[in-house]
């Protein structure tokens, strides 16, 4: 039997496909650029950080990594 898991993706999906829409993970790409060494591209991480903010959660940036825990982030 397959194990079905479910991840809460809430209002996060309409502010991820309106940065998708806008491109505003290509633009910061392009103008940083981005360096061999980075395994997460700034873009990718300035997405995130959006996203975390408009989580409306008061966690410190450490704890950053556990606010995505529950959510699908292959969709966002």
């Amino acid at each position: 039997m397959e194990e079905i898991a479910v991840k809460n993706l809430d209002h996060l999906g309409i502010v991820a496909g309106l940065i998708d829409e806008i491109g505003i993970v290509e633009i910061i790409n392009q103008k940083l650029g981005i360096d061999s060494r980075e395994k997460i591209p700034t873009g990718q991480v300035i997405k995130a950080l959006i996203l975390n903010g408009l989580g409306m959660v008061s966690r410190p940036l450490y704890l950053f990594s556990q606010f995505f825990e529950d959510k699908p982030i292959e969709k966002l």
